[in-house]
């Protein structure tokens, strides 16, 4: 069986490699991306200096043909179900037997004039960072550089550009940053942050336009407040959406993305969509039918290849955690912990925060049993495995928090704070508790 795999990202290549693993099948992993794969995630470090772009390929050149993973660089234009055919741009075709959609996201853009310029980009692909060294190479090519979006992809190219002394201005639509995921004080302490970098953060501020020079370049943005911001680089990082348009008029179902059931197969026999390309028909839990996240595309990649291997398995993604950086402040989240607008009635928090350093932490539970939800963590280290254990048990808010430095991840020597975490949670639930009865 020939299995075709558009994409070569982290759920693609998790894919070809547990074929391999399970299989004689022949494969060959198609992109007009990178001949080869790499670590999305260390785009940045390579523009900040730490990285070659060589030292993000976690495997050598030589991987591929030795495991008979064929390797081809090529944008699919068209997908042909009924003959079981991939269409390229410039020519040439590729016939399959099974057919994994593998594409990823692309940047968002919302019609902005002037969106297309020159010196506007986003940050997600190999060619965006090659361009982000053509548009800000330094200080003195980029004077000042703006970016659009209150993400994660925004507050990683504002660490960038402020790491080779370009002046950043940072639009955020949202009245504090992240706040649509964040509780109230988790978002308003990276606002400080932000701020201390010395990054000019516009909050509650849309951009409306986008100002070209003579040639064709961006000079300036115009926000909703009315002000003009010179700048010679844009950065649009307002979220991602599927990368799918090439699958119009190929009778596979799409929706925000791909759709796809359990098992991550379309509606059509024999074409399955994994990574972030992929929508579920019906969101697992509280997850959204669409995730961009990195080890979800990993899970989905091993499932799949089970499947096309003799194995039908359902995809299961287990409790949520995720990790990321604000500037130079860790972040991790496990299980469930709603912002305020998100939130629902039946759902505390308890937050802590250190009174000077940028730590804190906050706690989801059930008002009513104090089960635990879910937490949040800024400026430490925990155990994933701990939390997931206490996830799957359905300990209570108060077993965590006793046994919250079973969780320590941190190297040896390196200052804890749980006793104090830990008494003032205490004072949370006394605080709590007193209010409750006054109002009964």
């Amino acid at each position: 069986m020939h299995i075709a795999i558009i994409g070569n990202g982290i759920s693609g290549v998790t894919a070809a490699r547990h074929i391999r693993k399970n299989s004689d099948h022949e494969i060959t992993l198609i992109s007009a991306e990178t001949d080869h794969f790499f670590s999305r995630t260390a785009l940045m470090y390579i523009y900040m200096g730490h990285l070659t772009y060589e030292q993000t390929k976690p495997y050598e050149n030589h991987f591929w043909k030795k495991n008979r993973i064929g390797l081809k660089n090529a944008r699919v234009s068209r997908v042909v179900p009924d003959k079981k055919t991939l269409e390229f741009e410039g020519g040439g075709s590729l016939s399959y037997d099974a057919l994994i959609i593998a594409t990823g996201s692309q940047p968002n853009k919302f019609g902005w004039p002037g969106q297309d310029l020159d010196g506007v980009q986003g940050l997600y692909s190999k060619q965006d960072l090659d361009a982000l060294e053509e548009n800000a190479p330094n200080n003195k090519v980029c004077k000042r550089a703006v970016i659009v979006g209150g993400g994660l992809i925004g507050i990683e190219l504002a660490e960038m550009l402020t790491t080779r002394d370009i002046p950043v201005t940072f639009l955020v639509r949202e009245s504090s940053f992240w706040n649509g995921v964040l509780p109230a004080g988790e978002s308003a302490m990276i606002n400080e942050h932000i701020r201390e970098h010395h990054i000019d953060l516009h909050l509650s501020t849309n951009l409306t336009e986008i100002l070209a020079d003579e040639n064709g370049r961006a000079r300036a943005v115009v926000t909703d407040k009315g002000e003009t911001i010179e700048c010679d680089l844009v950065g649009l990082t307002a979220g991602v959406r599927p990368n799918i348009g090439f699958l119009e008029g190929s009778g596979i179902e799409t929706d925000k993305g791909v759709l796809v059931n359990r098992f991550l197969e379309t509606n059509l026999p024999d074409i399955y969509a994994i990574g972030d390309c992929a929508q579920q028909r019906e969101a697992i839990g509280n997850r959204r039918a669409v995730e961009a996240v990195w080890y979800t595309g990993r899970m989905m990649g091993e499932t799949v290849a089970q499947t096309l291997c003799g194995n039908r398995r359902q995809y299961n993604p287990g409790h949520w955690f995720n990790s990321a950086k604000f500037l130079d402040i860790e972040y991790q989240t496990y299980g469930w912990v709603f912002s305020e607008r998100n939130k629902s009635e039946e759902e505390a928090h308890f937050h802590w925060r250190h009174p000077s350093e940028k730590i804190c932490l906050t706690m989801a539970y059930d008002k009513a049993s104090g089960k635990f939800l879910g937490l949040n963590n800024f400026g430490m280290r925990l155990r994933h495995e701990t939390f997931d254990a206490w996830l799957s048990a359905g300990a209570s808010a108060e077993t965590v928090m006793a046994n919250l430095p079973q969780a320590h991840f941190d190297p040896e020597f390196y200052r804890t704070y749980y006793p104090e975490i830990q008494k003032a949670f205490q004072q949370h639930l006394s605080k709590h508790t007193a209010q409750e009865l006054t109002q009964n």
